[in-house]
Formats: C-alpha cells, sequence, structure tokens
C-alpha cells in the first residue's frame, strides 16, 4: 500500500489538471501561434508560468487504483502488476487468462 499522502497529492494534482485545462490550452496555444507578436506570444507565456506547477498534465503519476502503487502500471486495467496477477488468478477479472504455451 502506497502512502495515503502521495496518493492525496496525486490526486489534488489531478484535480488541478482539469480545473485549469481550459486555460492552459488557451495560453499554449496563444504562446505557439506565429500570427501573434513576439510581445502577445512573450506575454501568453508569462501568464501561463503564474499558473500552478501541479496543474499541468505531465505532473500527475499514473497510480494503482487499488494499492496505490506507482510503479509496474498497466493504463488498460488501471492497476499495477502486483494487483493485476492477484486479481486475475482468484478470478476477478473477466476474460484474463493465465498464458501458456
Amino acid at each position: 500500500m502506497a502512502k495515503v499522502s502521495a496518493v492525496n497529492k496525486n490526486l489534488k494534482r489531478i484535480r488541478l489538471v482539469a480545473k485549469y485545462a481550459e486555460k492552459r490550452a488557451v495560453l499554449k496555444a496563444a504562446a505557439k501561434d506565429p500570427n501573434l507578436s513576439f510581445d502577445e506570444q512573450f506575454e501568453a507565456r508569462l501568464k501561463l508560468s503564474t499558473l500552478p506547477r501541479d496543474s499541468s498534465k505531465s505532473r500527475v503519476r499514473n497510480r494503482c487504483e487499488v494499492t496505490g502503487r506507482p510503479r509496474g502500471y498497466y493504463r488498460k486495467f488501471k492497476m499495477s502488476r502486483v494487483s493485476l496477477r492477484h486479481l486475475a488468478s482468484h478470478g476477478y477479472l473477466p476474460g484474463v487468462v493465465k498464458s501458456s504455451w
């Protein structure tokens, strides 16, 4: 089990990403727009830098839904390899079978 504080911090980041997503997208588009003047692009970059750091999508860490483990994460199942193996071997994941050849 991961530390509760680490899981909560990640959940806070997810909420911030959702809150600032539209504003961040508009500012990024303005900063990259070649039709705007250099000063307008620079102003957009300055406004973008004033937003909270944790509102950036790249700061969110994929964590297991079951245990909160940050490593060995399978996106398809939204869980870590350890939890995936445990639940699959006990038959709690439909359609997942152990490979054999």
